[in-house]
């Protein structure tokens, strides 16, 4: 069986989307100094047979001018993932991030209570 074809375990897809999480964790929002996952950015994140992912993130503002560069950022730690194959990073807009998805981390590192 080619590896396009596997069928993945549950526990095989959970073990990638954990590896996926922490690669998110490399991703530092260049303002804030903070990775997308502390910060509460990923809504999101699945990964199909095959090596497709799809996550759905946010970000602070809705005129960020980082977007590009967050998105290439996630694309770029997505290559270290050889499970992952593709993947498309959805921007959404709902539910608005606000601090309370920040992690306590997060929230001790930029001094907010």
């Amino acid at each position: 069986m080619s590896k396009e074809t596997k069928v993945w375990t549950d526990e095989e897809i959970q073990d990638i989307k954990n590896r996926v999480t922490q690669a998110m964790e490399l991703v530092i929002d260049p303002e804030l100094g903070i990775d997308i996952v502390n910060l509460g950015l990923v809504y999101e994140v699945n990964v199909f047979n095959g090596g497709y992912c799809e996550m759905k993130i946010t970000l602070t503002t809705m005129g960020c001018p980082l977007a590009d560069v967050i998105t290439e950022d996630i694309l770029n730690a997505m290559k270290t993932i050889p499970e992952i194959t593709e993947t498309d990073v959805k921007l959404v807009w709902y539910p608005a991030w606000d601090t309370s998805r920040m992690s306590r981390y997060a929230r001790i590192a930029l001094g907010i209570r």
